[in-house]
């Protein structure tokens, strides 16, 4: 009975998983083989040309003081809406521009300056966590569903329940330290104080002087960074394709499908949407694309479906964020629990949205 207690010890459990994945990767290599070109494959054709530059732009945009430009100009919105210092309006501007992970990246970047808590830290990566414009309009709409139409219900859905997603996170670990705001400014010879605008100025040029580092050295240091953090993407997008190639050929996808389908039709929703939902907990490209693909489901609940999927953003995005957080004390759950409610949110504002945004024909 010990033995047996040990042996599903959560601890051990890690160790029996990678035991099985070996075990498949020997039974399934050519499967195991193909599955980890894919992953490369959108790795260097997707990931990279769209995330490398971004990871360089905020390495630089940290080191030149402009985050502390920011903060300074949007403390007074950011604190009172979301309990976040003004610093995280531009990692929220950065997040939503350029996609997952980055704003987990910035997030872990203040961190590490001890420019936010860990609750605000964790707050913040739960709202900044969501697809790029161009992978929703591009890939998802105009790719995926051949609709470009779709992108404006799509967009909503997906960054409204970003923001509605900051508004309830505002009340998580309320008894948790904050950040202090920014120092008020000394008043001038005339009596006035300095305009905001002016404090930013003064911050961001205090960060670039506390920085030090010459221009070339920023510049090398933020792209051997941006490599580095690409790697580790690159591997787990591989890694996670060939888990679900592996999963795929001993059934295991196709029991979490018939699960799903249960429940979908409990809730009325096309059974047919599954295989997508399924996909898409894993990874979001492929679950999009095969919502995209089962059009004998109606467009509203492929777009609901797909909404979702953008919102959770897949266990490879999770993979991701948690690898960024590692040297951080910000935690996993906090950011599950957002994603899950995000989709669900995203979902709703679907059909909500529906009769208002749904494109022609």
């Amino acid at each position: 009975m010990q033995l047996v207690r040990f042996l599903f010890r959560p601890a051990v459990i890690p160790a029996w998983a990678a035991a099985l994945l070996v075990l498949l990767l020997a039974l399934f290599p050519a499967a195991a083989l193909h599955a980890s070109v894919r992953g490369l494959s959108i790795w260097w054709q997707v990931l990279f040309p769209a995330l490398f530059p971004f990871f360089v732009i905020s390495e630089l945009l940290l080191g030149f003081g402009i985050v502390h430009f920011f903060g300074t100009l949007l403390d007074p919105l950011m604190r009172p809406l979301f309990r976040l210092p003004g610093i995280g309006g531009f990692v929220v501007t950065m997040g939503y521009a350029s996609g997952y992970p980055v704003g987990a990246r910035l997030t872990a970047q203040l961190w590490e300056q001890r420019l936010i808590t860990r609750a605000e830290g964790e707050r913040l990566v739960a709202i900044t966590t969501t697809s790029d414009p161009i992978f929703l309009i591009g890939a998802v709409s105009v790719g995926f569903f051949n609709n470009a139409a779709l992108a404006p219900l799509l967009a909503a859905a997906h960054y409204g329940g970003g923001l509605i997603i900051g508004l309830l996170m505002r009340f998580h670990d309320r008894k948790g330290p904050e950040s202090s705001p920014p120092p008020a400014p000394a008043q001038s010879g005339t009596g006035r104080r300095p305009t905001r605008l002016k404090q930013a100025i003064v911050a961001m040029h205090q960060a670039r002087l506390l920085d030090g580092r010459a221009v070339g050295t920023l510049l090398q240091e933020a792209v051997q960074a941006a490599l580095r953090l690409m790697i580790v993407v690159g591997g787990l997008v591989v890694f996670f394709s060939v888990v679900m190639e592996l999963l795929t050929m001993v059934g295991v996808i196709g029991m979490i499908a018939e699960l799903f389908r249960i429940v979908m039709s409990t809730f009325g929703m096309p059974a047919s949407l599954s295989e997508a939902v399924v996909n898409g907990l894993f990874e979001v490209t492929l679950g999009a694309r095969t919502a995209g693909e089962s059009i004998s489901s109606g467009l509203v609940h492929q777009a609901a479906i797909a909404a979702f999927i953008l919102s959770w953003g897949g266990l490879s995005v999770h993979a991701q964020v948690v690898s960024l957080l590692s040297r951080t004390d910000l935690r996993y759950r906090p950011f599950l629990i957002a994603r899950l409610v995000h989709g669900v949110i995203a979902v709703i504002l679907v059909y909500i949205l529906w009769n208002s945004l749904a494109p022609a024909g």
